[in-house]
């Protein structure tokens, strides 16, 4: 899987960044999936390698403004340049009458079939390469992280098996597929010549106070990405108290669930230099973590 971040600012944009949106791309599969889909979200997929025609679904975490604002522009965008093969979106219920608020999603208007499902708590959906659940998160709406996670991939030891006296064929499908087979005589057992490689999981996480309410999902997860829009000092400080994520807590999250790889995104725009949050994270946490910029990708 490869995660690229076209937007990683929280509340609103700034010079250097962009709102919420992430690219999640599978090996060896035609198309994309988009998470959340800020204002502006269209000009960064055009700056980027990745073409929104592409897009085989869409998943939003919530209906704050900074993570689905861009949704009527990308969709309309798609009808001009004549999409026709249908696009599923999944988001809170709330999500499909505020889109039919903006633009035309019949049919009839897009040229292509928009498919919408509602997430709950316990929604969850299997993809070509991989499973995704919505978990509820705290915040201020309904908002939802996913957690996906890759299917088995299972390689067959071609050399030994002919070593061994079976030649390519069918049989080598059987022996993929974990069936026992027999050649001349011969018994072939798949745990002798097929490994199996461990899936890999990662969580994308809309706004969320409380980072530890993802529970034992976050147990060695190979990759988290989750807000850390304010440092502590800085939260500890505002006059109203928001239901956000701080740099701190998320650290001494990862750490406490032995998170194997972080990323901190959706930056308070007050960090023009995301240091302080970089700091902070790497007080709490001793493995492997970054901070999201625009652009960047991170590749498991």
């Amino acid at each position: 899987m490869r995660l690229t971040f076209l937007g990683t600012s929280g509340g609103k944009p700034t010079k250097n960044r962009n709102c919420s949106a992430i690219a999640l791309e599978c090996k060896n599969e035609r198309g994309w999936y988009l998470f959340d889909c800020a204002e502006g979200t269209q000009r960064q997929i055009i700056h980027s390698h990745l073409s929104a025609l592409k897009i085989k679904g869409i998943f939003i975490t919530h209906t704050h403004g900074d993570h689905c604002y861009g949704l009527p522009g990308l969709l309309t965008s798609m009808m001009l340049d004549g999409r026709s093969e249908p696009l599923h979106l999944f988001g809170p219920k709330e999500l499909l009458p505020m889109l039919e608020s903006f633009v035309d999603v019949r049919l009839e208007h897009l040229g292509f079939e928009l498919i919408f499902e509602a997430l709950h708590g316990g929604w969850h959906k299997e993809f070509e390469h991989f499973t995704i659940k919505a978990l509820p998160l705290i915040h201020s709406i309904e908002c939802y992280a996913f957690y996906i996670e890759t299917k088995p991939k299972r390689h067959i030891d071609k050399g030994k098996l002919q070593a061994e006296g079976l030649p390519p064929g069918p049989l080598y499908a059987d022996l993929k597929a974990g069936k026992c087979v027999v050649f001349e005589g011969k018994r072939f057992e798949p745990q002798h010549y097929v490994t199996q490689e461990p899936p890999q999981r990662i969580i994308i996480a809309g706004d969320n106070a409380e980072p530890a309410i993802l529970g034992d999902y976050l147990h060695e997860l190979d990759l988290l990405v989750h807000e850390a829009t304010y440092t502590q000092e800085v939260y500890d400080n505002l006059t109203k108290e928001l239901l956000h994520t701080t740099a701190k807590n998320l650290a001494q999250t990862a750490a406490r669930f032995n998170i194997k790889g972080l990323v901190a995104t959706h930056l308070s725009p007050r960090f023009n230099d995301p240091s302080p949050i970089k700091q902070e994270i790497a007080t709490y946490f001793q493995g492997e973590f970054w901070v999201a910029e625009d652009f960047m990708q991170i590749s498991l």
